[in-house]
């Protein structure tokens, strides 16, 4: 059934609100889901327009405090399983079976990762090192969402369609095309696993929203297993020099090869597992990271003004803010995702807005020094893949600000916000295709 956009916006906001009851897990969301999809269904055949079918169906549902309530009751130990190592698994199947799944493929993405340091020279590899390892990941959440073959196979194509781009296409030996295809081929590779994650529900506003806050997640727990990882091989690495053993060579050969892609499954599996952990500490971090961030911005703008003319900054400080102003729309689209969208407007969505602001000016800067680049030093593939970007940051971060004011005052509501922030995604994930896909061609491969 093809639900309607305002439909599928109440849905979204639902499901975020269950998400909230520490007492119910995603797996039972997704039942709970389903059974409101089928009243919805049933009550439209039965001539209700989509309003009315939406909140005859939650009042069968019951009040959702009740629900959360009913949940802690039935399933208790949920409450103190979440921090339990192994997550529940289907009915009737091993405990143990989706982490073996997990080694599984996160041994499956190390062994490619080894096969490609071994096969494959430097330039190569640096535009296969995502195709070695997102597959997996993408195998990952077609398997726990239970894709049908067919949805499997559809989403596989554009996977078969970048590697063979990315391999057929003769790039000129250190081209600036090659390194722009290696930089936003894993761009497009996490749309499409996040297509994936959704389990192909790509126009659902709040499927997409739950891939965003999963992204935040996952680079959380991703980090701290990669800090945790290099304590404790450093511990070894020191222990073992002392005892005469040189460990250097199989870190660099196997450890690093194996640790690296398989912690990027195996932190997707523990936010899948843990999930009402973590978004216990999402609105701290945020919290905490926009007032800093805020002012990084208010320093880079000081930074600019003071280099001077706009056509004299260097190339490596625009670099460096493009990839600064990428952080800070992760960190807005995680913030978005953290917060209660019932919540009134409070002191953080005016901090929400000065990032935004700040954010704004310095893209505004940096658009109108490369302007002034690209007029006096002529085009490049550099020069307009990063003018692109910044252009699609200009109408991201404008269209935001208006909708945080808008909600500060009080004239639209939070999920028009949200709306935006997810209905653009696509857009960068297209921008990279075209970045990998025409660009070499366009500028000779060079």
């Amino acid at each position: 059934m093809e639900l309607h956009t305002e439909l599928e916006a109440h849905i979204g906001r639902w499901r975020g609100y269950v998400q909230r009851r520490q007492a119910i897990s995603p797996a039972d969301i997704d039942e709970l889901e389903d059974h409101l999809r089928g009243q919805v269904a049933d009550l439209q055949a039965a001539g209700l327009d989509d309003e009315e079918a939406f909140l005859v169906a939650i009042k069968r549902l019951g009040s959702l405090d009740a629900v959360s309530r009913e949940f802690a009751r039935e399933h208790s130990d949920r409450l103190w399983k979440q921090l339990v190592l192994v997550p529940e698994g289907d009915a009737g199947a091993p405990p143990w079976r989706e982490l073996a799944v997990v080694l599984a493929l996160g041994a499956g993405a190390g062994l490619a990762v080894k096969a490609g340091l071994a096969w494959l020279d430097g330039a190569v590899l640096a535009r296969n090192l995502g195709l070695l390892v997102f597959p997996f990941l993408a195998g990952y959440f077609a398997w726990k969402r239970r894709l049908t073959a067919a949805m499997a196979a559809a989403l596989s194509v554009p996977f078969a369609v970048l590697a063979v781009l990315l391999n057929a296409y003769p790039f000129a030996a250190g081209g600036s095309t090659g390194v722009l295809a290696a930089l936003h081929a894993p761009v497009v590779l996490w749309l499409l696993a996040g297509v994936a994650y959704v389990g192909g529900r790509w126009r659902s506003d709040g499927r997409r929203m739950d891939f965003v806050r999963f992204t935040g997640e996952l680079a959380i727990y991703y980090t701290l297993l990669a800090l945790g990882g290099a304590v404790l091989t450093g511990l070894t690495f020191a222990v073992l020099q002392v005892a005469g053993t040189d460990l250097e060579p199989v870190l660099e050969n196997w450890i690093l090869p194996f640790a690296v892609p398989g912690a990027l499954i195996v932190a997707a599996w523990l936010v899948e597992a843990k999930q009402n952990v973590v978004e216990n500490i999402a609105p701290v971090l945020t919290r905490v990271f926009t007032p800093l961030t805020i002012a990084m911005l208010l320093a880079l703008l000081a930074v600019l003004a003071a280099a001077g003319g706009l056509a004299e900054v260097d190339r490596d400080l625009l670099i460096l803010m493009d990839a600064i102003l990428v952080l800070v729309l992760c960190l807005l689209l995680y913030s978005i995702s953290a917060r209660d969208p019932l919540a009134p407007p409070g002191l953080f969505d005016a901090l929400q807005l000065v990032l935004v602001a700040a954010a704004f000016a310095v893209d505004a800067v940096m658009l109108t020094a490369m302007l002034t680049r690209i007029a006096e030093f002529g085009f490049s593939p550099n020069k307009i893949a990063a003018l692109g970007l910044n252009l699609l940051l200009l109408v991201h971060l404008v269209r935001a600000a208006w909708l945080t004011a808008g909600f500060l005052r009080g004239r639209c509501r939070f999920t028009a916000l949200e709306r935006w922030q997810t209905r653009y995604l696509p857009v960068y994930g297209v921008w990279a295709a075209v970045v990998v896909a025409v660009f070499p061609p366009a500028f000779g491969f060079a």
